[in-house]
């Protein structure tokens, strides 16, 4: 498909820079099929479920994958930003870098900042390889958790550029770009649904009678790319790892076969699961990675409603909703969310999308 079908005029005004404090506060936009848009919060969540409903969130953990530093051993030391994104081994990691035109196969970089300590205080990495669009294989000096503490010591969260660009970090995204599930390290960005929820709200949904369950995708870059093809054909999803657990999917299937509906968080945990599901729709146990990328004409497997954020123009997520609840629905949903003040992206407010038929 052509990708500038996706393609929608956004104010800057609509981009949330914090979080809804609560975060449960959060305004929340229904769509459901053959039915008018209602304006809803995050809070009347169990209002729209029903008892054996079943929710899966995304308990993955963002680390501290931004690193500032710079280029030395040559004549000249320039500032270099990179964005860990994918771990090849102990000691490798793929980052996206910038600016890259100023990096080489073998060059070092000097990661650290003044006031933080990581051993001596700084912690290297030697340019092993160099890729398209800004990627770079970074060999670092440390090995294993020696190295993982060292990240965490010198690096900061990744916020997205859309609002790294118009404030700067501080102190407070360390907590608010964290989701109250996460526990298994690895994403370079949050699961941004998952941001709305509470202990509060989790009790709220469970007196329903609905079923919370975890499930892990470390999200990668994806997130942060841009779709630049002319059509979606020629673009390339990237790989992230992810994990259901035997039990897990066990339980779902069983939910499912009682008539009870799979509701994603998230468009993380929607991919998963339709990574895992057969055709059938039985959700498998899944370790390993998945690319799957999901526009219109798409047929769901496994998920029925699905809870997200309001998402980028021509972006990949933006894709997803559309072929969950159809192009013309979306394209009326965000006209609707735009024109009443809705915040959009990874701090912004949710919609609670019901599957269109077929």
């Amino acid at each position: 498909m052509r990708t500038d079908l996706f393609d929608f005029e956004l104010p800057e005004t609509s981009i949330a820079l914090r979080p809804a404090s609560p975060r449960d506060v959060a305004r929340m936009l229904m769509v459901r099929p053959d039915q008018p848009l209602a304006d809803a919060t995050v809070r009347d969540l169990p209002q729209f479920l029903r008892d054996g409903d079943q929710l899966v969130v995304n308990d993955t953990r963002v680390i501290a994958a931004q690193l500032t530093g710079r280029r030395v051993g040559r004549d000249t030391e320039p500032k270099i930003d990179a964005t860990l994104i994918k771990r090849l081994d102990g000691s490798r990691w793929q980052a996206l870098v910038r600016p890259a035109r100023k990096l080489q196969p073998g060059d070092r970089l000097r990661f650290g900042n003044e006031g933080r300590v990581c051993l001596l205080g700084n912690l290297d990495a030697e340019v092993e390889h160099k890729g398209d669009n800004g990627e770079v294989t970074l060999a670092f000096s440390f090995h294993g958790p020696v190295l993982d503490q060292a990240i965490a010591d010198v690096g900061a969260p990744p916020l997205p550029p859309y609002i790294a660009a118009r404030r700067t970090p501080d102190a407070r995204d360390a907590s608010d770009y964290q989701t109250m599930f996460a526990a298994n390290e690895g994403a370079v960005a949050a699961p941004t649904a998952g941001l709305h929820f509470t202990p509060d709200l989790e009790a709220a949904l469970r007196a329903r009678g609905v079923g919370l369950h975890r499930v892990t995708l470390h999200v990668g870059a994806g997130t942060f790319l841009p779709v630049k093809a002319d059509d979606t054909s020629g673009h390339r999803m990237h790989a992230e790892w992810g994990t259901i657990a035997d039990g897990t999917a066990a339980t779902l299937n069983a939910a499912r076969a009682r008539g009870g509906r799979i509701i994603a968080v998230g468009t993380t945990s929607l991919r998963l699961l339709e990574s895992a599901a057969r055709d059938d729709g039985a959700i498998q146990p899944f370790a390993g990675e998945t690319a799957i990328f999901i526009t219109p004409g798409y047929r769901f497997k496994a998920v029925d409603v699905l809870m997200t954020n309001f998402h980028l123009p021509r972006s990949t997520l933006f894709m997803l909703v559309s072929a969950f609840s159809g192009l013309e629905a979306m394209q009326q949903a965000y006209a609707h969310a735009i024109a009443t003040g809705y915040r959009f992206y990874s701090y912004g407010d949710a919609c609670l999308l019901f599957r269109a038929p077929a």
